[in-house]
């Protein structure tokens, strides 16, 4: 290969069927980049996260992997997670523990594990979950305007797990797939939170295609706001919520999510008997090739 050149792939995380989940771009090889590079290659692939597999200077990881949005770098986000681990395995990577590897990232280790379906499954960071003040509380009500929004068994609060979210539960699942929050008065309310987004969930009946319905809206850095596909770090956050607060749906449980915007994402969430919650999906290879450096 060309010095000029690193190998790339693109793959959709969270489907079971290509072009329906969240897609990811991973540059490998990526040490001989420069900070400035790896932004400049994310601000090009324009997607929501570009990530950069380099070696691991923790010996106890198999890689480490720098996360990137078109505008600045995250220390971990989940559909990244999920995506540079099942790229590089499609690459022909063997891990140092069957079945298991270890990404370092800048919240710290991340353990994922690989399932018997072929799909793979991330542990969920440390969450810190804190109460919307008051003042917070009643403004974003009065911005979203929906009298289906849960503010008493499980008020909305935020949860920081490396990414800040604005959790709510939304007791509707018509109301949580038709809510619109995208007055300035609402993000205004975020943005005063730290938060990068609104995470809305709601229950499926009995039977339904999921156990879970969520949905996540993002205002980035240059405050345009997006509906976000597939979203593995407020999936996360909401199986950290249900946990601390004993609501867990079961000891697994389905979401799906990207319904209103004509995607199908599947997450799976698995509560471990030795307190560990697994984040999972499947990925799939899209593009597989070489970025042309210069």
């Amino acid at each position: 290969m060309s010095p000029q050149q690193v190998r790339f792939k693109q793959v959709d995380v969270f489907s079971e069927a290509p072009f329906k989940g969240n897609p990811l771009a991973v540059v490998f090889d990526a040490d001989r980049l420069s900070d400035d590079e790896m932004q400049a290659i994310a601000r090009w692939t324009n997607l929501s996260e570009t990530t950069f597999v380099c070696r691991p200077t923790d010996p106890e990881a198999d890689y480490l992997v720098r996360i990137f949005t078109p505008a600045y770098e995250l220390p971990f986000a989940g559909h990244p997670t999920l995506g540079t681990a099942h790229a590089l395995l499609d690459s022909g990577y063997r891990p140092r523990r069957t079945g298991r590897l270890i990404q370092q990232c800048g919240v710290g280790l991340v353990e994922l594990a690989a399932r018997d379906d072929g799909s793979m499954a991330f542990v969920a960071p440390p969450a810190r979950i804190e109460p919307l003040g008051t003042d917070a509380l009643e403004a974003l009500k009065a911005a979203l305007r929906c009298d289906d929004i849960d503010y008493t068994v499980l008020p909305p609060c935020t949860i920081d797990n490396g990414v800040r979210w604005v959790v709510i539960g939304v007791a509707s699942l018509e109301a949580c797939l038709t809510i619109a929050p995208h007055s300035h008065f609402a993000w205004e309310t975020v943005q005063k939170t730290g938060a990068t987004g609104l995470a809305f969930y709601a229950t499926h009946a009995p039977g339904g295609p999921a156990t879970l319905e969520v949905r996540c809206i993002v205002i980035d850095s240059e405050h345009v706001i997006y509906e976000d596909p597939v979203t593995g770090s407020a999936n996360a956050a909401i199986a950290c919520l249900f946990a601390a607060r004993e609501r867990r749906p079961g000891s697994q449980y389905t979401v799906r999510q990207g319904t209103a915007i004509r995607r199908d994402g599947r997450v799976i969430v698995d509560y471990g008997d030795d307190g560990k919650i697994w984040i999972g999906g499947r990925s799939t290879t899209i593009v597989d090739g070489t970025v042309r450096l210069a």
